[in-house]
């Protein structure tokens, strides 16, 4: 064997220069957030889309999967009721109950002012 000196890395190999190193990814821009919270549901809308919680099952949907969301309160006005329809036109509804019941105005302000700064068209 013969004393050669250590092979060099090939161009193309060994890590990326600075400028291509992955990055730490970047958290999402901050937005205003809705929540509405009972005993066993809630919904959360923000930046990432609309989330469901009903008995601890939860239901993530985000803004590239709906088509529209619609609220209104419940026959009896004690819950918001929040409905979510699917680019495929299936629907899925959560309802939270207002306890007390004047939270339900409350509510119904913020969800359309966050609604429309993430849905300004519908």
């Amino acid at each position: 064997m013969t004393d050669q000196p250590p092979a060099s890395t090939p161009p193309g190999f060994g890590p990326p220069p600075p400028q291509y190193a992955p990055q730490p990814p970047r958290p999402a821009a901050p937005g205003p957030e809705f929540l509405a919270v009972d005993k066993h549901n809630s919904v959360v809308v923000d930046a990432s889309g609309v989330a469901f919680e009903m008995y601890d099952i939860t239901v993530d949907f985000p803004w590239a999967e709906i088509r529209s969301v619609h609220y209104k309160a419940s026959p009896n006005g004690k819950a918001l009721m929040v409905a979510v329809v699917h680019l495929d036109g299936r629907v899925y509804e959560c309802v939270v109950t207002a306890k007390p019941r004047e939270l339900l105005r409350g509510w119904f302000a913020q969800l359309a002012w966050v609604l429309g700064y993430y849905r300004p068209m519908g």
